[in-house]
């Protein structure tokens, strides 16, 4: 099966080899969002609440760009430096998706990419 490429200029451009998505089928698996300005590559200010919207405004951007809606998301994953933020996370996360809620992991990391708080990835079927 063909892999298509998905990119839109209203998220931020991949900082490495990959793409903003990718197409298969009726399937589009999202690389991970965090929370960059598209228009100057920069990473937000504030605090993860900010940051996790600003990348879930640059996920539904990429859902957009593949023909979909945050609504079509069937699985994100969420990344966070610090486990302590998650109900600040959580709310956040309901403010962009409705029920049935997609299926959803979330795991405390290390680090993320320019000193990121937050991260997301999702997978949507079309």
């Amino acid at each position: 099966m063909p892999r298509q490429p998905i990119h839109t200029p209203d998220a931020p451009a991949a900082i490495g080899p990959y793409s903003q998505a990718t197409r298969a089928g009726n399937t589009v698996f999202f690389s991970g969002q965090i929370a960059l300005d598209p228009a100057t590559g920069n990473l937000v200010e504030g605090d993860i609440q900010a940051q996790a919207r600003r990348a879930f405004d640059n996920l539904k951007a990429v859902c957009e760009a593949a023909g979909g809606s945050m609504d079509d998301i069937v699985r994100v994953g969420l990344y966070l430096i610090d486990l302590g933020e998650f109900a600040a996370v959580n709310a956040v996360m309901g403010e962009y998706f409705s029920q049935p809620y997609p299926a959803r992991s979330t795991v405390e990391v290390s680090a993320l990419p320019k000193g990121s708080l937050f991260e997301v990835d999702a997978i949507m079927v079309l």
